[in-house]
């Protein structure tokens, strides 16, 4: 089960083993930008206030991007906040 708001596990597998060859142009699309407002979402709540099977999916889900995009970890919030210099206490 997700949190509201969220992308359900089923549905992140279902995407994820269709290939993209047999999906619509329309799939596609709607896909890129779902998967990007749950990236969102998944930087903006802490674990701490999801249900647990959200938050498994949310730490694979960074652990995946830290080793595809080489990022050094951190929230988007967190990295909004350093690039606005935020931060700063």
């Amino acid at each position: 089960m997700s949190d509201a708001g969220r992308k359900d596990l089923h549905t992140k597998i279902g995407e994820g083993i269709t290939p993209d060859s047999t999906k619509s142009t329309q799939q596609k699309v709607t896909e890129t930008f779902t998967d990007g407002t749950d990236k969102l979402a998944r930087g903006l709540q802490p674990d701490s206030q999801k249900g647990i099977g959200q938050e498994t999916s949310d730490k694979l889900g960074r652990s995946k991007d830290r080793e595809v995009h080489g990022s050094s970890g951190g929230s988007i919030l967190d990295k909004t906040k350093n690039a606005l210099g935020l931060d700063k206490h």
